[in-house]
C-alpha cells in the first residue's frame, strides 16, 4: 500500500509538533514539513523530511515544493483571509485534501447554548483573532461549494505543551504563585474551561488526514476534562508546590487596563467553553482525551523549573498584577 504524502506548513508549534511526531509514527503517512528551520524548542521529529521555505513568501514556497504533489497539506500558520486565499492558489491541484487549523474561539460570543457543536454559529465582536479565522473558514467554504476545493477545517481550543502555563501571564503568573502573590482569575473563577494536551489533539487529528468523509466539513478537537479556572489556578499551584492567592478580577476591568490581556478573555476565555466531540469520534471511532490537565500542570511547572532561563517575569504586567489585586482588596505585599 502506498503511503499518503502530508505536508505539514509549521510544525514546530504547541499544536503541529505533536501532530507531526503522531504523524511519523504511522506507517502510512510521509511525512514532509515546511518551515524556515528556525524553532530549537520544538526540534522535528525523526522521520519528517524538512523542505526550507517561508509560507509568506509564494515563491519560497512554490520552490520548497518544486515537483512535489502531496495528498494532505495542512497549515498550521494561516491567520488571515489573505494567506487562506495564498494558499488556495498554491495548493489548488496539488492537494487531495487542505487541512485549515482554525479555532474555537470563532465560535458564538456569547454562547446561546452548550455543549458547543460544529454547528454553532461563528461570531465573535471581541477579538480580532478569531475574526480573521472566521474570515479564513468563510472564502475556503465558498472555495469548497464553488469549486470544489477539498478544505476540512479544524478547530482547536486553548491546546497546550509543557511551555503553556494556561492562566494568562506566563510564567509571570507562576512566579506570583511561588512568591506568594495575588494571582488574579478573571470573573468569580467558575466559568467552565476545557483545556487540550496536545498529544490528545494530535491522536484526534492525524486520522482525519486523507479521510474520505473529513472534505468541506469541520471538527473541532478538545478534551472532555472541564475544570473551573480556580480548579486551573490551584493545580498549576500544586504542581509548583504553594497554595495560590486567588483574587477575582471582572473580565471588562482587566479588559480596561490591558486590551492585548482584555481582548482574549472577552473573546474567548470570559465564556464557558464546554464541548462535544461526537462528530469527531463518528469518524475517530474510539478516541478519547487521556490527559488530565492535573498531569498536564506537573509537565508545565517541571519545565519551566527545568530551566532559569525559561523563568522570565514580564515586570509592566507583574506591577498591573499588583494594582489590580490592591484594587480589589487584597495587598499585592
Amino acid at each position: 500500500m502506498s503511503k499518503l504524502r502530508v505536508l505539514f506548513i509549521g510544525g514546530t508549534g504547541v499544536i503541529s509538533s505533536a501532530c507531526a511526531r503522531e504523524a511519523v509514527g504511522r506507517d502510512d503517512l510521509e511525512v514532509f514539513v515546511l518551515n524556515r528551520g528556525q524553532s530549537a524548542v520544538r526540534p522535528l521529529p525523526t522521520g519528517a523530511r524538512e523542505l526550507r521555505g517561508d509560507v509568506r513568501d509564494a515563491r519560497s514556497v512554490r520552490d520548497a515544493i518544486e515537483g512535489r504533489e502531496f495528498d494532505c497539506v495542512v497549515d498550521f500558520v494561516a491567520f488571515t483571509a489573505e494567506q487562506a486565499r495564498a494558499d488556495v492558489e498554491l495548493f489548488r491541484g496539488r492537494a487531495g485534501q487542505y487541512v485549515f487549523i482554525s479555532t474555537a474561539s470563532a465560535y458564538q460570543k456569547p454562547l446561546s447554548r452548550l455543549p458547543v457543536t460544529e454547528s454553532t454559529p461563528l461570531r465573535n465582536p471581541y477579538w480580532q483573532y478569531s475574526r480573521d479565522k472566521i474570515a479564513c473558514e468563510d472564502l475556503l467554504v465558498a472555495e469548497y461549494r464553488e469549486t470544489g476545493f477539498p478544505a476540512t477545517i479544524v478547530r482547536p481550543s486553548h491546546t497546550y505543551d509543557a511551555t503553556k502555563t494556561v492562566l494568562s501571564g506566563g510564567w509571570t503568573t507562576l512566579a506570583r504563585m511561588r512568591a506568594g502573590k495575588p494571582v488574579i482569575v478573571h470573573g468569580d473563577g467558575t466559568s467552565l474551561w476545557t483545556v487540550t494536551h496536545n498529544t490528545d489533539f494530535a491522536r484526534g487529528f492525524v486520522p482525519l488526514l486523507g479521510h474520505p468523509r473529513t472534505v468541506g466539513e469541520a471538527f473541532h478537537i478538545t478534551s472532555d476534562d472541564v475544570l473551573t479556572w480556580d480548579q486551573i489556578a490551584r493545580a498549576l499551584g500544586s504542581a509548583l508546590g504553594v497554595t495560590p492567592r486567588i483574587v477575582h478580577v471582572p473580565s471588562d476591568v482587566i479588559a480596561s487596563a490591558d486590551p492585548v490581556w482584555g481582548a482574549g478573555l472577552l473573546g474567548d476565555k470570559a465564556h464557558s467553553m464546554v464541548f462535544d466531540n461526537s462528530k469527531l469520534r463518528s469518524v475517530v471511532p474510539g478516541w478519547q482525551a487521556v490527559v488530565p490537565f492535573e498531569r498536564g500542570a506537573r509537565e508545565i511547572a517541571d519545565w519551566y523549573l527545568g530551566d532559569p532561563a525559561r523563568r522570565v517575569v514580564d515586570e509592566r504586567l507583574d506591577v498591573l498584577m499588583d494594582k489590580l489585586a490592591t484594587d480589589f482588596g487584597v495587598a499585592a505585599d
